[in-house]
């Protein structure tokens, strides 16, 4: 047998080919289960961080109902001032210019004095239901604010 004979060389190529073969599979191999292991952290990265800002949304969420708990009691007991008589909305008005003079006081007044005039208390509720949903929506609109620059702050930070 000689090393020229075609099987041998043949064989010798073939075992050449099936050892970078094998290497080819096993590095192949090796570096399926060594990504597998980076995504299998980077996902329990990304499950932490999730439960910190699912932790941040639901603190804001709870702060943003007692807030309005506390506007509502806080309404309540203003409309029922309102409805009773005890808190009473006034509004400026132009009085009317009386063309003779009561006095002898040769100075007349501008136009008009400034008095009050008094709302009917559903009235009063109905205007101030106004301010009570601008207020409302205030409210929801910085708890907003404060949760987008939490979870900003949040994401921001290098595991």
């Amino acid at each position: 047998m000689s090393i020229f004979n075609p099987y041998v060389l043949l064989g010798i190529i073939f075992a050449i080919l099936s050892s970078f073969g094998g290497g080819y599979y096993k590095g192949k191999h090796d570096e399926n289960t060594r990504q597998q292991l980076e995504i299998a952290a980077l996902n329990e990265q990304a499950r932490q961080k999730e439960q910190v800002l699912v932790t941040a949304v639901n603190a804001q969420a709870n702060q943003l109902q007692k807030a309005n708990q506390n506007a509502k009691l806080l309404q309540q007991k203003r409309n029922a001032d309102i409805a009773t008589g005890v808190m009473q909305l006034r509004i400026p008005v132009k009085t009317p210019v009386c063309p003779v003079q009561a006095t002898g006081d040769a100075t007349a007044s501008s136009g008009a004095d400034l008095g009050t005039a008094e709302l009917q208390p559903e009235a009063a509720q109905a205007l101030v239901a106004i301010t009570d949903d601008a207020d409302a929506t205030v409210r929801k609109l910085n708890t907003c604010i404060n949760l987008y620059n939490e979870i900003r702050e949040t994401l921001k930070e290098k595991p």
